[in-house]
């Protein structure tokens, strides 16, 4: 009788231990499934910006310098290899597109360039999609953290490799929150 009270003691337990497990695992999946997200929204963004410098180029080709921020801010987004460095990359690109924007406004010409009005209109709506996938993932970050910490779980996190996430923080908060303007 003690034999089988025991067996259900330790089955219960490793159903248990097996439920802290799966839930910790299909936080982890959707937490990488969102970054995928905000990775593809990120890279469509980055693969816009050629586009732009070169319409820009036309029209402001003296004003190499921003056009070379532009770049160089686009080569550290697309080199990054973490959330952390990627998130301080995209912060600089979305400043060095703002100030595209800004010399957009001291030619009139590119301001009424199609090509450009497009190219601002496409990145405008990249910028919101990336916006809303970027919740998502700080949400789905937010939450697998919370497992990992909570009472019994932290007791497995750490043995079966479930460390915390970092946040995809945003440190230009009205870079972001504003969408490049669209003018007509």
């Amino acid at each position: 009788m003690e034999w089988i009270i025991l067996l259900i003691v330790v089955g219960v337990v490793a159903f248990f231990i097996i439920g802290i497990y799966n839930r910790l695992v299909a936080l982890r999946q959707t937490t990488n499934q969102a970054w995928g997200d905000v990775d593809v929204q990120l890279k469509q963004r980055q693969d816009l910006v050629p586009n732009l410098v070169n319409t820009v180029k036309g029209y402001a080709s003296h004003e190499k310098e921003t056009l070379e921020k532009v770049v160089q801010a686009r080569q550290a987004a697309v080199s990054a290899d973490n959330v952390k460095d990627q998130a301080q990359a995209e912060n600089m690109l979305t400043g060095a597109l703002r100030q595209i924007f800004a010399l957009s406004e001291a030619y009139p010409d590119l301001k009424a360039n199609e090509n450009f009005l497009s190219l601002q209109n496409e990145l405008a709506d990249l910028e919101n999609k990336i916006a809303a996938a970027r919740r998502f993932f700080n949400n789905a970050v937010s939450e697998f953290n919370t497992a990992v910490e909570q009472f019994p779980a932290v007791l497995l996190a750490g043995p079966f490799g479930f460390e915390k996430r970092d946040f995809f923080e945003v440190t230009d908060r009205a870079a972001v929150e504003n969408a490049p303007s669209v003018s007509f």
